[in-house]
């Protein structure tokens, strides 16, 4: 990933020495612009795009502890990604959670995972979702 900084970095730079002119890029909130709040992502991916659903659970129903608990969960939005729109959220994300995790600390889960009796899943089986949700 370095590799493709500096390699991104020279090109920018040679271009520059040839007298490229540069290019200042705006961003535009339209008038119904969202900005949601999710605790969640779920997604799947196919040859050609990535889809990530950002929900939100809420409790439904809690009983006994023999009983079952209920818990809808809502997807708030999807985002659907070229390949290349993907492994550009990847480095952003990436180059972020390090810069806060420099500040602030690690990252903790708000609730502790128990450990799983059955073998760990492969980092292609590592949602039920493939594909779309």
């Amino acid at each position: 990933m370095a590799e493709d900084v500096e390699s991104r970095e020279n090109i920018e730079s040679a271009a520059s020495k040839k007298g490229k002119k540069s290019i200042t890029i705006e961003f535009i909130k339209p008038d119904d612009f969202k900005q949601i709040y999710a605790i969640g992502a779920a997604g799947g991916h196919s040859p050609y795009d990535f889809r990530i659903g950002f929900y939100n659970d809420t409790p439904k129903m809690f009983g006994d502890s023999s009983e079952s608990r209920v818990i809808e969960r809502r997807v708030e939005a999807e985002v659907i990604l070229s390949p290349v729109a993907a492994l550009e959220l990847n480095r952003w994300l990436t180059q972020h959670i390090n810069e806060y995790e420099s500040v602030f600390g690690p990252i903790a889960r708000a609730i502790p995972r128990t450990p799983r009796k059955e073998p760990a899943k492969s980092v292609d089986e590592s949602t039920n979702i493939q594909g779309y949700i």
